[in-house]
């Protein structure tokens, strides 16, 4: 799968990379570079209360304040989007991200 950009409303400019194979019509993990703001943006499914939860109760690096962050999110993306996330890393990698 190769990268393509898509400008959104004039707002913000993305490069495509992929999304979940086995998605349907709607609804699907996506993955995107936004060369502009210098990030991978994902889109996956919403993290239910346990997981949450769970993820927020440890300190997951030495020194680091447990829980979520305001303007933080947990999401879910499936495994066998592995390669368009590969494939996401790599294209930021290469516009020197």
């Amino acid at each position: 799968m190769t990268a393509t950009g898509l400008a959104t409303e004039g707002i913000v400019e993305l490069d495509f990379v992929g999304i979940d194979p086995e998605t349907g019509k709607e609804g699907s993990p996506t993955a995107w570079v936004d060369q502009e703001s210098r990030e991978i943006v994902i889109q996956g499914w919403t993290a239910g209360p346990d997981l949450l939860d769970a993820i927020s109760r440890i300190a997951w690096a030495p020194d680091h304040t447990p829980g979520i962050p305001n303007g933080e999110a947990v999401v879910r993306i499936p495994a066998r989007m592995a390669q368009i996330l590969r494939e996401a890393c790599d294209v930021a990698e290469r516009a020197g991200l």
